[in-house]
């Protein structure tokens, strides 16, 4: 049997019971280390689960699949993945392969940040579609998310902007001699996102994502435990200005709040207002909330 076992959010024992259970069956275990990351490290895992863990980066998981799926028609092999199975395409794309060797599969699930986003306040029913953030260079800044932003907000609808991270990722010079030297890991912070979604907004035009009249939350490490999660809430231009250090340690995420925005939701999420009484007002005029 090949496994896809999702860890959940935050740490060692968010595995679920079926999960663990899995794990230590399993000749095999991989720990996919690159679209995304736990809140603890590799050995904490292997100590709680009983099993040594073999990192799994984009290449192995990409391009050299036939390792991991290597006599899993055989033996149990599992796959561990931050958050659910299916939060990323790659996971899709390993169990299709999977199958195409008639290996059996068995995908079991976990929160992710796809549906953990409900902490901040605003209803799941309500959110469009999911787009990501990557990092602009100087000569690329890619802009398609653009576009699903848009229809989102013609629907009322929130949006879910993960932000990019950058794992065991090589130069374009390195990349380029083909030498194995990787770049130190990286994660977009709250106001770089921010700036770079207005940047796309100032050559684009289209008036959906205005500094002072859109609201957004920004979170991070939810489901973290100890008070590691944290959620900060404001206009666009709020959260620019504010500092780094306010927004917590990474994984961070941003919704871009919708104009369906419900009086229940605002009043949720303006406990985490940078600014109470701003928060309120925007709500109430631009996204006409009405908390009497």
């Amino acid at each position: 049997m090949f496994y896809v076992i999702g860890l959940g959010l935050c740490d060692e024992k968010d595995i679920t019971v079926r999960g663990l259970e899995a794990v230590k069956g399993c000749s095999r275990v991989y720990l996919e280390a690159y679209t995304s990351i736990l809140m603890v490290q590799k050995e904490r895992l292997e100590e709680f689960y009983g099993k040594q863990l073999i990192l799994a980066d984009r290449d192995m998981v990409e391009t050299e699949s036939d390792a991991i799926l290597r006599d899993a028609e055989k033996d149990d092999v599992a796959l561990l993945v931050v958050g659910d199975p299916f939060g990323a395409t790659t996971h899709t794309d390993i169990i299709l392969r999977a199958r195409s060797l008639r290996i059996p599969t068995r995908v079991i699930h976990n929160a992710s940040i796809m549906n953990a986003i409900g902490a901040c306040g605003l209803q799941l029913y309500n959110f469009g579609q999911t787009v990501s953030l990557v990092f602009f260079t100087d000569t690329w800044k890619p802009d398609s998310f653009y576009d699903r932003i848009k229809e989102n907000s013609d629907l009322g609808m929130h949006t879910l902007v993960l932000l990019d991270i950058k794992v065991k990722e090589q130069s374009e010079e390195n990349l380029a001699r083909g030498r194995k030297i990787y770049e130190p890991a990286r994660y977009m912070s709250i106001p770089q996102a921010v700036s770079q979604l207005l940047e796309i907004e100032d050559s684009r035009k289209s008036g959906i994502l205005d500094p002072d009249r859109t609201l957004a939350v920004a979170v991070s490490r939810v489901g973290g435990g100890d008070g590691n999660e944290r959620i900060v809430a404001g206009s666009l231009a709020e959260l620019k200005a504010t500092p780094v250090d306010a927004f917590g340690q990474p994984l961070h995420s941003l919704v871009i709040v919708g104009k369906r925005l419900h009086h229940l939701e605002a009043e949720y999420a303006e406990t985490f207002a940078v600014d109470a009484q701003s928060w309120r007002e925007v709500a109430r005029r631009v996204y006409e909330c009405n908390f009497d």
